[in-house]
């Protein structure tokens, strides 16, 4: 048996093992162990009427999520659409739930794209819909609204300071080098 299966029986003993008021400390081993496996990260989902998001092809980023509910969307306005989906994202990462581009050609994007789905919030993870378009659009139950891509975090701290250390672009911001 090649050793990484083996490595992964014995993490797997080792996690049944594991007294409740250490399970956050195993998960996070599990979590790291995982990402160097080339294994898909497991996120915990609880769903209520819907489906679990999938990936539609092979290389896919992003997993369709579907609408529970009908919701019309005027034009300029947001709204937000139930999905019916509950996760549990392992900590160190996160969900960032982005605009379709079928839907986007159409003028509905994700408002806050990326939204953030955050590894310890437990309630329902719904989308924010704005129709930017002219037309009102109507979202009906099981229509894919928006995709889920789960993404590492890193973490950081900010170190307070007088002066930050030259570079090439110096403070040249928003449109400082052209169009062309």
């Amino acid at each position: 048996m090649p050793e990484e299966s083996l490595t992964k029986i014995r993490l797997l003993q080792f996690m049944g093992d594991v007294k409740e008021e250490h399970q956050h400390l195993a998960d996070r081993i599990m979590s790291a162990v995982a990402s160097h496996l080339d294994e898909p990260i497991g996120v915990k989902i609880k769903i209520n009427d819907t489906t679990i998001p999938v990936y539609k092809h092979q290389g896919d980023s992003g997993m369709d999520v579907r609408s529970v509910e009908k919701v019309v969307i005027a034009p300029g306005r947001t709204r937000m659409v139930r999905t019916g989906l509950y996760v549990e994202i392992p900590e160190g990462y996160e969900i960032q739930c982005r605009s379709r581009s079928g839907l986007a050609t159409k003028g509905i994007v994700v408002s806050n794209s990326p939204g953030t789905i955050d590894s310890g919030y437990r309630g329902e993870a719904n989308a924010i819909l704005t129709n930017t378009s002219t037309e009102t659009f109507t979202v009906e139950p099981g229509d894919r609204v928006a995709q889920w891509v789960l993404c590492k975090v890193e973490k950081c701290r900010f170190i307070a300071c007088e002066k930050l250390s030259d570079s090439t672009r110096g403070e040249g911001g928003y449109g400082s080098t052209g169009t062309k």
